[in-house]
């Protein structure tokens, strides 16, 4: 329906106001600012001026969706929607949808507790059904889950392309398959190339490289120092590494230290592979 995100929430107002307030219906142009730049039950929390309102007005009523409800000579002029003949939908819809514009994607769960003001469903299941009639319709898309979420989240399609219910999500109904982006969504597999490019990979490859040579160096100088303590006579007490020893243990820790943090900065991934086997 290519809606602004301003005509989606003027209309998602009026409709709300008449299903919570319906003594304060129709809206005057103020009523409908502050129902707008409303800083509760609204995502995003907007700051809509006289001007951007009068111009979605203009722009609904021009699509059929809004009308004057008062004479233009009025000192207060009161406007109104007219979803139930430009849009039909039952009460339950409306509920849904109005929800949906106003707060973005929502989980089933979410959209009953939401909607209580306007519609009290029974249950997750009278959700569902809705959402399924309105899905049918064109007018809502299921949402991908993303990791970490139980519920799947679903989103108006009333906006420009969509995009104002798809920035937070990947459609996988409504002739659109999620297997792809859930797939892009996934961390890389351990040992598979950066998208950045072979530079990185290069990079990451080489400080694996000197952590190896530096650790292979310690090992050997650990072995000289061993050697004349054993063939001398025994002490007391923890052994001694020795100045060499030492210093070069000194050098191998910091080199560690920057090789860890060159990783982690270019290549998390690997980076947290390298750290977890540092000594």
């Amino acid at each position: 329906m290519d809606l602004s995100d301003s005509e989606i929430r003027v209309l998602a107002c009026l409709l709300e106001k008449q299903r919570t307030t319906p003594d304060h219906y129709p809206l005057s142009l103020n009523s409908l600012r502050l129902a707008c730049n409303q800083a509760t039950n609204r995502e995003p929390v907007v700051e809509y001026d006289d001007a951007i309102i009068r111009d979605a007005l203009h722009r609904l009523e021009r699509r059929g969706y809004t009308r004057l409800a008062s004479g233009r000579s009025s000192r207060s002029p009161k406007y109104r929607h007219l979803l139930s003949e430009a849009l039909p939908m039952s009460d339950d819809e409306q509920a849904v949808m109005c929800v949906l514009m106003l707060r973005g994607p929502q989980t089933p769960g979410e959209l009953k507790q939401r909607s209580e003001r306007m519609h009290a469903f029974a249950g997750l299941d009278q959700v569902h059904d809705t959402l399924a009639a309105l899905i049918g319709r064109g007018l809502v898309a299921q949402l991908d889950r993303r990791p970490g979420q139980k519920e799947e989240r679903y989103a108006q399609q009333l906006g420009e392309g969509a995009s104002s219910s798809l920035d937070m999500g990947v459609p996988i109904s409504t002739h659109v398959s999620g297997e792809g982006i859930a797939a892009a969504t996934q961390p890389l597999p351990q040992g598979q190339p950066s998208p950045q490019g072979p530079a990185l990979s290069e990079r990451v490859a080489h400080l694996e490289r000197e952590v190896a040579e530096l650790r292979a160096t310690l090992a050997e100088l650990s072995r000289q120092q061993a050697g004349p303590q054993q063939a001398g006579p025994q002490q007391a007490g923890p052994q001694q590494v020795g100045p060499i020893g030492s210093a070069v243990e000194h050098r191998f820790q910091a080199e560690v230290e920057h090789s860890q943090t060159a990783v982690e900065d270019s290549h998390p991934l690997r980076g947290e592979g390298i750290a977890q086997s540092a000594p």
